[in-house]
Protein backbone atom coordinates (compact mmCIF):
# COMPACT_ATOMS: atom_id res chain seq x y z
CA UNK A 1 0.00 0.00 0.00
CA UNK A 2 3.12 2.40 0.41
CA UNK A 3 4.27 1.79 -2.76
CA UNK A 4 0.98 2.77 -4.35
CA UNK A 5 1.06 6.34 -2.18
CA UNK A 6 4.57 6.88 -3.52
CA UNK A 7 3.54 6.31 -7.01
CA UNK A 8 0.25 8.88 -6.96
CA UNK A 9 2.87 11.34 -5.31
CA UNK A 10 5.19 11.37 -7.23
CA UNK A 11 2.78 11.29 -10.63
CA UNK A 12 1.18 14.16 -8.80
CA UNK A 13 3.99 16.23 -7.96
CA UNK A 14 4.66 15.87 -11.87
CA UNK A 15 1.79 16.70 -13.05
CA UNK A 16 1.25 19.75 -11.02
CA UNK A 17 4.19 21.35 -11.25
CA UNK A 18 3.25 21.00 -15.26
CA UNK A 19 0.13 22.21 -14.52
CA UNK A 20 1.53 25.06 -13.27
CA UNK A 21 4.33 25.48 -15.78
CA UNK A 22 1.45 25.23 -18.48
CA UNK A 23 -1.33 27.25 -16.85
CA UNK A 24 1.83 30.40 -16.48
CA UNK A 25 3.40 30.39 -20.25
CA UNK A 26 -0.47 30.55 -21.63
CA UNK A 27 -2.23 32.77 -19.42
CA UNK A 28 0.22 35.03 -19.45
CA UNK A 29 -0.31 35.67 -23.35
CA UNK A 30 -4.42 34.95 -23.68
CA UNK A 31 -6.40 37.04 -21.49
CA UNK A 32 -8.93 37.35 -20.48
CA UNK A 33 -9.90 33.45 -21.40
CA UNK A 34 -8.48 31.23 -18.80
CA UNK A 35 -6.85 29.58 -22.03
CA UNK A 36 -4.01 27.33 -19.81
CA UNK A 37 -6.44 26.17 -17.52
CA UNK A 38 -8.67 25.08 -20.31
CA UNK A 39 -6.09 23.54 -22.37
CA UNK A 40 -4.83 22.00 -19.33
CA UNK A 41 -8.36 20.12 -18.52
CA UNK A 42 -8.64 19.30 -22.73
CA UNK A 43 -5.20 17.70 -22.36
CA UNK A 44 -5.68 15.52 -19.11
CA UNK A 45 -8.70 14.15 -20.39
CA UNK A 46 -7.20 13.31 -24.04
CA UNK A 47 -4.38 11.82 -21.83
CA UNK A 48 -6.30 9.77 -19.61
CA UNK A 49 -8.51 8.59 -22.33
CA UNK A 50 -5.26 7.02 -23.56
CA UNK A 51 -3.84 5.79 -20.68
CA UNK A 52 -7.02 3.77 -19.70
CA UNK A 53 -7.68 2.97 -23.49
CA UNK A 54 -3.75 1.14 -23.62
CA UNK A 55 -4.57 -0.27 -20.28
CA UNK A 56 -7.95 -2.07 -21.33
CA UNK A 57 -6.54 -2.76 -25.16
CA UNK A 58 -3.41 -4.37 -23.94
CA UNK A 59 -1.02 -5.17 -21.42
CA UNK A 60 1.63 -1.87 -22.23
CA UNK A 61 0.89 -0.16 -19.03
CA UNK A 62 1.37 -2.22 -15.62
CA UNK A 63 -0.91 -1.60 -12.74
CA UNK A 64 1.68 0.11 -11.05
CA UNK A 65 2.38 2.88 -14.33
CA UNK A 66 -1.74 3.35 -14.39
CA UNK A 67 -1.73 4.35 -10.82
CA UNK A 68 1.60 6.34 -11.70
CA UNK A 69 0.15 8.33 -14.74
CA UNK A 70 -3.28 8.52 -14.31
CA UNK A 71 -4.31 8.71 -10.88
CA UNK A 72 -1.06 10.67 -9.94
CA UNK A 73 -0.10 12.72 -12.80
CA UNK A 74 -3.59 13.21 -14.30
CA UNK A 75 -4.89 14.11 -10.93
CA UNK A 76 -2.03 16.81 -10.43
CA UNK A 77 -2.43 18.09 -13.57
CA UNK A 78 -6.05 18.34 -13.60
CA UNK A 79 -9.03 16.69 -11.80
CA UNK A 80 -11.55 17.46 -14.61
CA UNK A 81 -9.57 14.72 -16.63
CA UNK A 82 -10.75 11.64 -13.46
CA UNK A 83 -14.39 13.83 -14.06
CA UNK A 84 -14.64 13.46 -17.49
CA UNK A 85 -13.42 9.63 -17.68
CA UNK A 86 -15.67 8.42 -14.90
CA UNK A 87 -18.28 10.04 -16.95
CA UNK A 88 -17.40 8.06 -19.58
CA UNK A 89 -17.36 4.80 -18.05
CA UNK A 90 -21.28 5.75 -16.87
CA UNK A 91 -22.34 6.05 -20.53
CA UNK A 92 -20.51 2.42 -21.39
CA UNK A 93 -22.37 1.11 -18.34
CA UNK A 94 -25.43 2.61 -19.20
CA UNK A 95 -26.03 4.11 -16.24
CA UNK A 96 -27.39 7.32 -17.44
CA UNK A 97 -29.36 8.34 -14.16
CA UNK A 98 -26.08 8.35 -12.33
CA UNK A 99 -24.45 9.86 -14.98
CA UNK A 100 -27.13 12.51 -14.99
CA UNK A 101 -26.85 13.01 -11.10
CA UNK A 102 -23.14 13.04 -11.02
CA UNK A 103 -22.81 15.68 -13.79
CA UNK A 104 -25.57 17.82 -12.90
CA UNK A 105 -24.79 18.05 -8.99
CA UNK A 106 -20.55 18.24 -9.69
CA UNK A 107 -21.20 21.38 -11.62
CA UNK A 108 -24.27 23.03 -9.70
CA UNK A 109 -22.71 22.05 -6.32
CA UNK A 110 -19.36 22.89 -7.62
CA UNK A 111 -20.25 26.30 -8.26
CA UNK A 112 -22.43 26.59 -4.91
CA UNK A 113 -19.25 25.48 -2.95
CA UNK A 114 -17.06 27.71 -4.89
CA UNK A 115 -19.74 30.58 -4.07
CA UNK A 116 -20.06 29.59 -0.51
CA UNK A 117 -16.03 30.02 0.06
CA UNK A 118 -15.60 33.00 -1.72
CA UNK A 119 -18.76 34.32 0.71
CA UNK A 120 -16.98 32.82 3.96
CA UNK A 121 -13.46 34.38 2.92
CA UNK A 122 -14.99 37.78 2.63
CA UNK A 123 -16.78 37.55 6.22
CA UNK A 124 -12.72 37.76 7.73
Amino acid sequence: MNRNFLLVGAGGFVGSISRYLVAVSLDRTLHPFPTGTFLINIAGCLLIGIIYGISDRNALLTPEWRLFLATGFCGGFTTFSAFAYENIHLIATEEYLHLFLYTGASIVIGFLAAAAGVFIAKQF
